[in-house]
């Protein structure tokens, strides 16, 4: 398949530019603070009808999430997947707009300024990290469609009739679109699972569930197209076999959430 005639970047104003990457991290954060708004606003969902602040705060969390994703996933970028070309050239760690943020750095920065934020206001943090994996897979979808638009972390080449061509690819190979696989996986089919969980199993009733449940679904989706996805050309296969730094960044993620699930169902919903 031809790769669609899509402009990375949105719109410019003179030597302002906007791209869709760009876009997908604001979109992420808004659209995924006003879903956690109406699922703060519903205490029936929540462990003794307390959701972990009120609802109207989320807007505020906003502000701390933006923060988080951009200096944890610019950070996990640094130390995991190009340490020794930063140590070389520090000034360039901040040249976010060349592009270089790590998914996992990201995920702990927003983890970090929720727990922070939750303290503050008093609440449980628990069910604050089940706020945010109930919201966090609407960022993961978008920022997955704009790796596909910025035609980024593609997979290896595929006989397939979806494989796609490139135009940043130099082979000119049809290739896995590992992008919309991780789209569909991490964004669509794990926000319909944990949409079960919250709404129909009443699992926000148990704090660390949802979390848990996010935390496993996204480390196998990921783990998963890792095995058709091409490695990071610095890195490539770790320890010359088929291992990737995204699968052993993963695996925490996916220990972290094995626990949490076992932690919140010996306790009594």
């Amino acid at each position: 398949m031809p790769f669609p005639d899509i402009d990375p970047v949105a719109f410019a104003i003179g030597p302002f530019v906007v791209r869709w990457y760009a876009l997908a991290y604001l979109g992420g954060v808004v659209l995924g603070a006003a879903y956690g708004r109406t699922l703060l606003a519903q205490n029936a969902l929540w462990k003794d009808g307390k959701p972990p602040f009120e609802a109207a705060a989320i807007w505020d969390f906003a502000f701390w999430a933006v923060i988080g994703i951009v200096l944890g996933g610019r950070l996990g970028y640094v130390l995991f997947y190009n340490l020794p070309h930063y140590a070389a050239n520090p000034g360039e760690i901040l040249a976010l707009w060349d592009g270089g943020m790590a998914y996992h750095g990201g995920m702990v920065g927003l983890m970090t300024a929720m727990a922070l934020f939750t303290r503050s206001k008093g609440g449980n943090i628990l069910s604050a990290l089940d706020l945010l994996g109930a919201i966090a897979t609407i960022g993961l979808f978008l920022g997955r469609l704009a790796n596909f638009v910025n035609a980024e972390l593609y997979g290896a080449p595929t006989s397939l009739p979806w494989g796609v061509v490139f135009p940043t690819d130099p082979e000119q190979l049809p290739r896995h679109p590992s992008q919309l696989y991780e789209a569909a996986l991490e964004g669509l089919l794990l926000f319909i699972i944990i949409r079960y969980v919250t709404h129909v199993a009443h699992g926000l009733r148990r704090p660390g569930l949802t979390a848990g449940i996010f935390g496993i679904g996204y480390a196998v989706s990921r783990i998963a197209v890792e095995f058709v996805r091409l490695p990071d050309p610095q890195l490539g296969y770790l320890w010359g076999g088929w291992l990737t730094m995204g699968m052993v960044l993963s695996l925490p993620i996916l220990v972290a959430g094995i626990a949490l699930v076992f932690y919140a169902g010996r306790r009594a919903p």
